[in-house]
Parts: structure tokens; sequence; C-alpha cells
């Protein structure tokens, strides 16, 4: 079975079960400040979540475009990657746990036809850290009903079998995930579900969103109960065409036969991680996040340059980048047709990004011929994190010298930065629901009116490249070539509060793409629903695509304040403001 197949007979399945065919929403989430990128099928789904009626019903099913980072340090094995594709079905208020594990169950078995007996689950078997709450015994007896004996299903706690809450507060639920015993085992090792021992993928995840945790620590029944499922294409390819790895699909065939060909001292892992690496990059870039040392276009960066790294492990020569690139766009054209839309953006950007980083190994074995003959680990880690320089590099390069190194020190004052890095990006890489605050709401409306009041002071090349809306602060990138003077930013400024005062309404619209277009909507978020795209209108001002959620009018924004602006990245420009 191919990924196409795969992706098909899913939405198919569903389909006939009554679920509406949405499309994958964009890697950048639409104004969403608790995650930098869409980690889960859930993200562009929120406010349906908490309760918004969709357009399109209560039973959703869509294959959604996913990008987690958490884990990089495991991509080159045999399952992880950073950008995946996720199967997803959703019931929002509707069917409950007997139809959502049936059907799971019967798709595996009768629609991929895999084997029941080789399938093991796990449920939530309830402990402290969820008082209140019991054992889901209710998943167990529809599993047993289905034929899954008692020694194949695991009863494990809120660490393993349950979602959420992301804060102190929340939704949140227990799940059940499904795995399939591949057979295989790493040095015979005995292990359960769950446990990273390479005998058990797991292939399928339902999440049960009946509880919501209160401030106090309790766990009260939601009024809405949501069912929020997943399913892994690259896990599952790998299953279904017999592999006991994601990288001997067709997702990443001709990338790493190019790769191949390409290197005179192969790899497998270093090869994997390219692959991996340069297929979320193109992804990324196809979704107009580019290369910086911030945020997104941080993570983007790294992964560029982790897969430049890489390449140089593998004795490639020369740009190579973008050659790999086009094989990935190659493989997905027909799913994704972003990325044949803006592959001449995608090469350059990776072209300039390969050139920069070309430009710092250059700088790095400058700073490195400085050093002396007791090189310490702070000294690689110095060259690392200053100047990108590649450890394994230093390392080479010491050796040949003659010179020691300290490689623990190293190794420690890596472990420490990995693990500052990773606090700091808990938050923004654990997914979960936006902020719907007051402060925040009234955030997103004024960056309506900000883009409008740019492209009515600055001209029509002004889009929206991405915004960040937090209760402090609101920030808003666009694109321009020049940085704007202060009386034009004076004159933005005045203009936003103009229509605050006019207590414009602001009203929601699903339309067609056609009449959303006839109606001069703009925005960087064309979210489809179906044939249908959701926009927002600002009296007779402003017309945006945009899927929520805002004020009723205008007046109850608030005064608006431009507290910096500043450069991005090359064309690309940053506003910081403030509502009074």
């Amino acid at each position: 079975m191919t990924a196409a197949d795969l992706r098909n007979k899913y939405l198919e399945f569903f389909e006939k079960k009554g679920h509406k065919i949405i499309p994958s929403a964009s890697l950048v989430p639409e104004h969403d400040p608790t995650v930098l990128f869409t980690t889960a099928g859930m993200h562009p789904l929120v406010p349906f979540l908490l309760g918004e009626n969709h357009p399109e019903g209560k039973r959703l099913v869509n294959v959604q475009k996913c990008l987690r980072t958490d884990d990089i340090e495991d991509v080159g094995d045999n399952w992880h990657n950073t950008f995946f594709e996720m199967l997803g079905n959703w019931s929002l208020g509707d069917y409950w746990k007997e139809e959502a594990i049936s059907w799971s169950f019967e798709f595996l078995t009768k629609e991929l036809g895999l084997d029941q007996n080789r399938i093991s689950v796990t449920v939530f078997g309830g402990d402290s850290e969820v008082p209140g709450v019991s054992a889901d015994e209710e998943s167990v007896a529809i599993w047993k009903k289905l034929g899954i004996p008692e020694e194949r299903i695991y009863r494990l706690g809120s660490e393993d079998n349950w979602w959420g809450p992301v804060g102190d507060t929340g939704p949140c639920g227990p799940d059940t995930e499904m795995f399939y015993d591949t057979g295989a085992s790493e040095h015979g090792k005995v292990c359960r579900p769950g446990e990273n021992c390479g005998k058990y993928t797991e292939i399928w995840n339902d999440v049960f969103m009946e509880y919501n945790r209160t401030k106090d620590g309790k766990f009260e029944k939601l009024n809405q109960k949501n069912v929020d499922t997943g399913m892994g294409v690259e896990r599952v390819l790998g299953v279904l065409q017999g592999r006991d790895n994601i990288y001997e699909t067709e997702l990443f065939s001709r990338a790493l036969s190019l790769i191949k060909t390409l290197s005179p001292n192969y790899k497998e892992t270093s090869a994997r991680i390219v692959a991996d690496h340069l297929r979320a990059a193109t992804f990324l870039l196809a979704d107009q996040v580019i290369p910086s040392n911030s945020e997104r276009g941080y993570v983007l960066r790294r992964l560029i340059r982790r897969a430049i790294r890489h390449g140089r492990l593998l004795e490639i020569n020369g740009n190579f980048i973008s050659k790999i690139a086009a094989e990935f766009i190659e493989t997905y054209k027909d799913q994704y047709k972003e990325l044949t839309t803006f592959s001449e953006e995608i090469f350059a950007e990776l072209n300039k990004e390969e050139g920069k980083f070309q430009k710092a190994l250059t700088s790095g074995l400058r700073e490195f011929e400085k050093l002396g003959t007791n090189i310490s680990g702070q000294d690689v880690f110095r060259l690392y994190e200053s100047y990108g320089f590649p450890p394994e590099l230093t390392f080479e390069l010491v050796a040949e010298k003659g010179i020691r190194v300290d490689h623990k020190q190293f190794e420690m004052e890596l472990k420490r930065h990995q693990e500052v890095s990773r606090a700091g990006m808990e938050k923004k890489f654990s997914g979960g629901l936006a902020d719907h605050s007051e402060i925040t709401v009234r955030g997103h409306t004024a960056t309506h009116l900000l883009h409008q009041a740019l492209r009515d002071v600055l001209g029509d090349s002004v889009y929206q490249t991405g915004s960040n809306i937090t209760p402090e602060r609101i920030r808003f990138d666009f694109s321009y070539k020049e940085k704007p003077t202060v009386e034009q930013l004076k004159k933005v400024e005045e203009v936003v509060n103009e229509k605050i005062k006019l207590n414009l309404p602001v009203k929601k619209e699903m339309l067609s793409q056609e009449e959303a277009d006839r109606k001069g909507a703009i925005g960087l978020f064309k979210q489809k629903y179906s044939d249908k795209v959701s926009i927002y209108e600002i009296g007779d001002y402003s017309v945006e695509y945009c899927g929520g959620p805002h004020v009723d009018h205008t007046s109850l924004v608030g005064k608006f304040r431009i507290i910096k602006e500043e450069s991005v990245s090359a064309g690309q420009r940053r506003i910081k403001a403030v509502l009074e």
C-alpha cells in the first residue's frame, strides 16, 4: 500500500461514517501563542473543541501536516521524524468511546488488513496525579468485546495514557493507544508497548477529552465531550509495507537514493537526518517560514544547518540541500500544491542559507586557529554556539594536530544547553489550547486593523507573514523591503485608533474561496473547510481570512500603541504593540 492509498482509504472510510473531509492547515498555527508550529491535528480545531460550531458539523476527518522538534535528538533511528503527517478524525460533542475505538479497530484490521493478534493496546489505569478519576474500564471492556485479550491490554498511568491539560488548567482526558508488534526487539530486550525497544510501534491514539482541570486541581466533567484521534502516516506505512523503519518507504526513497549517490562515505544515521531535516525545512519554507535567529526561523535554520553538517559527515561536496528538497517536492507535489507553488522561493532560501553556513564555517575555522594547545570543552561549545561550527569537525581538527580536548566537559556544556533550551521551548512545543482571554481576543481584532492600516500607509505590497498575541503584547510580522519612517508608523497607529473609535461591527462569514476573493479578503491564513473559507469583516474597512476569535465591535479593542518596529530578516519587518 502506498502513502496515497493510505490517505485516501482513511478519508473515504470516515467519510462513510458521516465525517466531512477538511484540508490540512498550515504548519504555522493561526493566532495561537502557545505553540510555534502545528504539532497535532487538533490545533486548527481549537475553537470548535471549545464549543464553537464548525461549519461542516460535528464529525470531521483530515490529513494534517505537523512538526515537532522536542525529540530531534532521536531522529535517525527507525521511527522518529520532525515533520510528519497525521491522519485524524474528530467528534465534536457527538460520538464517544464505543464508536471511536470500534472504528479504529475496524480500519486497522478490515481496511488495512493488519493482524489483530499483533495489536496491543494501552488504556488509562488511574493514578494519584489525576485525583477523582477512575481507571478507564469502559475502554477496556470495548477492547475485550472486539477480541483483544486481557494479556494484550496494558493499564498505565497518566504519564502514558492521559492527554493534557497543557498548563495548570483546561480540557484533558484519558486516551487509549494502539501498538503493532513488529516482531523485532533490540538485543532481545523484553518490553511492553510504550517502551522504546523497537518491538512495538504506536500506530493510533484515541483521546477522550471529557474533563476540565480547575485551578484547585480538581477534574470536572466538560459540557462538550470530544474525541480527538491521530494516526501517523509514516509509521503506519512502514508497518503496512513490512518495514522495520519509516525510511524504506516511498516517502523517503527518492531523497535517500540521491543522498547515497552524492555521498562517497554513506552512513545510515546521517543520511536519515539529512533527509528528515530537509523534508521538514521544505515544508516550513512552503508555509512561508524564513530562516532567522529566533523562534520559528531559528528552528528552521537549525534543521537546515544540522542537515548540512551531516552532509559533510557523508562527504558530500558542494551545495546539495536544494537537490534533496527537489526530490521531496516531487514526492509530495500531488498532495501539497504549495510545494510547487513556492518551489522557487524554497530553493532560493535554501541556497542562501547554505551560503551563510559556509561563511559561518569559515569564521569558525578562523576562531579555531586562534585557540592554543589545551582546548577546553567550553571552547568547543563556544565554537558550536557562536559560529555554528560542528563539534565533530573540531574534534577531527584537534586529533589531526595532536591537541588534547576535554570531551567530557563539552558533553556537560552541551547537555546543560539542551536542558535550558528544552525548558524554554517546552510551552512552545507542548501543544494545547490557545489563549482565549479577553485581552488576547482584543489583540486578535487589533491585528486585522493593523494589517489594513499598514497597507493603507505603506502600500499593497505589505502582507502579514506571522503574528503572536499574548496578554502582554501584540507581535505582528509583515513583508516590506524598507524601514518605515517614524511618521509612517505614527500614521498607522492613528488609523488603527480611528477605526477603533468608530465602533465598527466585526462579522464572521463562511464563504466559497471565489466569494472571499471577490470581497478582497487578505491574510496569511486561508483556512478552508471543504469548499468554504472563514473570513472576518470589520465594517467596510477590513476583510481578512481568519478563524477567530474576535470582539463584536472595535470599540472593545481599547487604545492601540506601537512600542517597537524592527527588522526580522531581509524583506521582513516586525511591529510590537500594546493595548491600553
